[in-house]
């Protein structure tokens, strides 16, 4: 057992498709996804979009080495841009290893993040990072560990090319990951609930409403009333508002909070910079 106990996740970026500057949706935050999860001594990552760049940025600030286990939901490039940024890279006494689950067998992690960092696309390739850092490829579905007291469960998610969702356990406690997904109507993701069954925080695909998503169709998200059920019938504790369009400013996400609270109280909306302790 860990003898530092805390679980936590801090959200780095919580927008989707693209980044964003805007006067109007500085409340919330512009970044692509981005988690930072702490169980105990060890730390995980999440996603490596525009938000991964803070994060790095606030790691050389608390830590003289570095050595953290990266998770991808899937490489689409809003997940996977900031990687070229992140400065802990650069370090040689750092350590890290890459894993995703939705790649094989057409591919391999290494060589999609080779061809982000491909001339002329980027000026420099991958190999001008300095640390250590190795890449995993496993299945969805398979269960992976991270040291002796973390377990993460993966489930396929329905997104085009692939997607994984994730269950991290840590101390008795449980964080669920599920990003990029897109439900069907009327229709609960019996892989979705298997995952998230009992869980204590479910971060979610929520970036349209149920009214907009009549026109996105096959587009690759859900909605926040799709993600509001999912969680009512798996029994989960707290659900979290994830992956915002970039249309979506303040003001709107505000509404969104103030509806999803009315229909499953506790639920909240994430922002960049945001805490949660299961």
């Amino acid at each position: 057992m860990s003898k530092n106990c805390d679980f936590l996740v801090r959200f780095w970026g919580v927008r989707g498709s693209i980044s964003i500057s805007d006067p109007e949706s500085v409340r919330y935050g512009g970044n692509t996804s981005c988690l930072e999860i702490r169980c105990g001594e060890r730390l995980l990552i999440f996603d490596a979009g525009s938000g991964f760049r803070y994060l790095g940025n606030n790691l050389l600030k608390s830590a003289e080495t570095i050595d953290a286990d990266i998770f991808f939901t899937h490489t689409h490039y809003d997940h996977i841009c900031g990687i070229p940024f992140f400065k802990p890279f650069f370090n040689p006494n750092n350590q890290f290893r890459l894993s995703a689950g939705h790649l094989l067998p057409e591919t391999s992690l290494r060589n999609v993040l080779c061809d982000l960092m491909m001339t002329p696309l980027f000026p420099v390739p991958l190999e001008i990072f300095q640390s250590k850092i190795e890449f995993q490829d496993f299945e969805v579905g398979d269960t992976l560990t991270c040291g002796p007291d973390v377990i993460i469960r993966t489930a396929p998610l329905n997104h085009p090319n692939g997607a994984s969702g994730y269950r991290i356990e840590f101390e008795g406690k449980s964080i669920c990951y599920l990003t990029d997904t897109e439900h069907r109507a009327g229709e609960l993701d019996q892989n979705i609930l298997r995952l998230i069954e009992g869980a204590d925080v479910v971060i979610y695909d929520s970036m349209f409403t149920e009214d907009e998503y009549q026109h996105c169709v096959g587009w690759g998200h859900s909605t926040w009333e799709a993600g509001a059920d999912l969680c009512d019938a798996a029994g989960v504790g707290q659900f979290v508002i994830f992956h915002h369009d970039p249309d979506h400013n303040d003001d709107f996400m505000d509404q969104i909070a103030a509806a999803a609270e009315q229909r499953r109280p506790g639920t909240v909306v994430a922002r960049e910079g945001m805490v949660l302790r299961p």
